[in-house]
This record gives C-alpha cells, sequence and structure tokens, in this order.
C-alpha cells in the first residue's frame, strides 16, 4: 500500500484495527471515497513546507513498540529523528497545575533518565510534561514529544522553543493527527495511549483526580508497561491521583535509579570508544573501580550494596571481562 493511500486513510480516520477489516475491494472503495472527502495535496504541500517526516505502520522506522499495542496509529507525522535506541524510553507524565514540588521533580527524573541515554516521552503540555523535557534536554539527552494535535502548530503556543530544542537535542515532536488539526479536547485522551506505547513504563509524577495523566497509567496497564508513582502531600489535590496508584499497585519511585532498577534497564557507560551495556547495579561497581586494586569492603560500601551482592555483580563483570579478581579479595578494571 502507497504511503498516500495511508494518509488518505489516517485522515478520513480509519486506524489500523479497522484497515485489517476490509478486503482488498473494500479496502480501494475506503480509498477513493477518502480521496473524494479529503484533500490529499494540500497535506502533502503542508508536510513539505514544515519539513515533516510521515513514517507509517509498515516502514521499518516505526517504532516496535507501539506497533504492538491495542490500536497503533497508521500514521505518525515527526518532527526530529526516530531512533532504534526509543526501545529504552520511559514516560513521565502528571498534572498541567503543577506544585513547584511536582515540575522540580519531573525536571530532575527527565534530568536524571536522560543522562543515563534514556528516552524521555512524554505530552509537551503545560506542567509536568514541559518540566521532563526541559530535564532531558538540560542533560542533552533524547526527548520525545507527542502532540494532541497537528504540527503546523506547537500547543501550548509557549513551547515552541521548547520543542525546538527538543529536536536540536536529536529528539522528535510526534503526532498521528493531520497536520493542520487543532488541539481538540477529545484528541489528547487518544494521543496518551501512544506515550505510554512508545515506553517501557510511565512515570506518574503528579495527577488530580480525574487527571489525563491516569488515563496514560490505565493505557499503560492495558500495553502490559509498569506503572511508577512518586508519592505527594496527602492535603495536595494534585497527589490525590499518585498517592491512589501507589495504594493500588504502582511502584514508589524517588529517583530515576529506582526505574532503572526495576526495570533492569541497560546503563551505558563511554570507556574510550567503546561504549558498555551494563545493567544499573553493574554500573554501579563499574564506575567506581579502576586499574588499582580496590578491597570487596570498600567496593560494597561505596555502592551501598551488601557483601554478597557485591560478589555477585563483580562475579558478572568477569564474566563480562571488564573486571579481574586479584589476591586478597581485591579487585581492578581489565579495561
Amino acid at each position: 500500500m502507497y504511503k498516500e493511500d495511508l494518509i488518505l486513510l489516517n485522515m478520513a480516520g480509519i486506524g489500523k484495527k479497522a484497515l485489517e477489516k476490509f478486503s482488498k475491494d473494500e479496502l480501494s472503495r475506503k480509498i477513493i471515497n477518502a480521496t473524494k472527502e479529503q484533500d490529499l495535496q494540500s497535506e502533502i504541500k503542508l508536510i513539505e513546507e514544515h519539513s515533516i517526516e510521515v513514517v507509517t505502520i509498515f516502514d521499518k522506522e516505526y517504532p516496535k513498540a507501539l506497533k504492538e499495542i491495542y490500536s497503533p496509529p497508521l500514521v505518525l507525522y515527526v518532527k526530529g529523528t526516530i531512533l532504534k535506541g526509543n526501545e529504552f524510553a520511559v514516560a513521565i507524565v502528571g498534572s498541567r497545575s503543577a506544585s513547584i514540588y511536582g515540575t522540580v521533580t519531573a525536571e530532575r527524573l527527565g534530568y536524571e533518565l536522560a543522562s543515563k541515554g534514556i528516552t524521555v516521552v512524554s505530552g509537551l503540555a503545560r506542567g509536568i510534561d514541559s518540566a521532563a523535557h526541559k530535564g532531558a534536554v538540560k542533560a542533552h539527552g533524547r526527548t520525545i514529544a507527542i502532540l494532541g494535535n497537528g504540527l503546523k502548530s506547537i500547543y501550548p503556543p509557549e513551547n515552541k522553543k521548547l520543542s525546538e530544542e527538543i529536536i536540536e537535542n536529536g529528539g522528535a515532536v510526534i503526532s498521528e493527527f493531520p497536520i493542520d488539526t487543532p488541539p481538540l479536547a477529545h484528541n489528547f485522551p487518544r494521543r496518551n495511549r501512544i506515550i505510554s506505547g512508545l515506553s517501557l513504563a510511565v512515570c506518574v509524577v503528579e495527577a488530580a483526580k480525574n487527571s489525563g495523566a491516569l488515563i496514560t497509567a490505565d493505557f499503560a496497564l492495558e500495553q502490559n508497561r509498569e506503572v511508577f508513582a512518586v508519592p505527594g502531600k496527602i492535603d495536595s489535590s494534585t497527589s490525590f491521583g499518585t498517592n491512589e496508584l501507589i495504594k493500588q499497585g504502582a511502584r514508589l519511585i524517588q529517583s530515576a535509579e529506582d526505574v532503572i532498577q526495576e526495570l533492569g534497564l541497560k546503563v551505558n557507560i563511554s570507556e574510550g570508544k567503546q561504549t558498555l551495556g551494563l545493567s544499573f547495579e553493574e554500573a554501579s561497581i563499574y564506575k567506581d573501580l579502576s586499574t588499582e586494586p580496590r578491597y570487596i569492603d570498600q567496593i560494597a560500601q561505596e555502592a551501598s550494596f551488601s557483601m554478597s551482592k557485591a560478589m555477585e555483580v563483580l562475579l558478572k563483570l568477569q564474566l563480562k571481562k571488564l573486571v579481574r579478581e586479584m589476591p586478597g579479595k581485591n579487585f581492578v578494571k581489565t579495561q
């Protein structure tokens, strides 16, 4: 199927699930009818004018994780770049009316995750979303913003500069909606399935009782993603949703390290020209080792591990030929 046909069907509101139900003849009729109702040439002109890349569900660039959700979008409009590394992505979402505590926490989480090579996904909304993106940008890391409107304009408008910084840092601004689609209220719950679908986990920082962030958390559970929540003050309205999530079984987190440990993510550590894929536990020990022997007691203490845990991790590093044991339970880096 041609890319133009998929753009047309997407403009007509036909999704992947509906597409699978049609026979070839029915699909041809749908495309013909959509051609009559939608102005494809105007859409293509806007795509070219705004330097937008269109990625369809049949393209190799289409994110693998997103393909696996119940209702993946047929088409993604992209400004910026989609990389394979997006498989290691974590969403940070929350209240638009965020407190100082919430914005500071979201920015710190975004910074810490991006610093460790993890892509931060959010919705570019005011409050928590903006703070998460800003944190990732400050770390010069990758972050992806999913919009609830077309890419002709940025919403909210005050985040236009932030969207440009996201792209400049190697991230992307993405929408499933045709270029000129306005930011209508019903678009935002729909876009939330993409935020969770692109991610291994969703971290909710602040959320009121009926917050859209809770919709994203629901999508995450449906998509077999992990849900994490930052605890808040019991008398704060924007903490009601996060505290409720924790009561219902969401993982309580206080830092990026909590997220990394729960997910068992790999941390990228550069060693000369080589990049080593290490678990968080392995990286915690390896970063403090050198070519000078270090005694096991000191290694365990600096990593805040028990002796048995430190030995377990050191054994893994030895099997990877990154660490060598010396006499007297001393350890050194091999590279």
